[in-house]
């Protein structure tokens, strides 16, 4: 093979690593729709509420950090979900321009019919839990990832 078609090889859209990563984004958000939509969730929001679910309350601004995501794209999701009664929103008394972000009772109810969401997505892409994981680890270094989980 000569250095030219070696290089090709490289450039082939079917060996991109960001092709197959975004395209897996997509459709890994099809996969969890069916799933979370008897939840009245969709994945951004679920996104949001799983963290919430490990920490409540926290800054809207820590919250915006932990799921990377802009505070501007952040704030409509908020809002929907308070809209729903699943979290609520209140402005720090220390400091007012800060917002806490605190999981309601309804919210904390949610998360009882959310333990089915992992099993169901598991069942859909024929993958079991050390799968699931391995792939998560594999792309810790795309994604900016925190800490490895156990």
């Amino acid at each position: 093979m000569t250095t030219e078609a070696s290089s090709a090889d490289l450039l082939a859209l079917d060996n991109q690593v960001c092709f197959a990563i975004v395209t897996a984004a997509r459709n890994v958000v099809s996969i969890y729709r069916p799933i979370l939509e008897p939840l009245g969730l969709t994945h951004p929001q679920y996104l949001v509420m799983l963290a919430l679910w490990e920490q409540s309350p926290r800054s809207q601004r820590e919250l915006a950090d932990e799921l990377a995501l802009d505070p501007a794209t952040l704030s409509p999701l908020v809002k929907r979900l308070q809209a729903q009664g699943l979290i609520a929103r209140e402005r720090r008394h220390e400091d007012e321009r800060v917002i806490d972000v605190r999981v309601t009772e309804k919210g904390a109810a949610l998360r009882a019919r959310a333990l089915m969401v992992p099993a169901q997505v598991m069942e859909r892409v024929g993958a079991d839990e050390h799968a699931l994981r391995a792939l998560r680890d594999a792309l810790a270094p795309f994604s900016g990832a925190r800490t490895q989980f156990p």
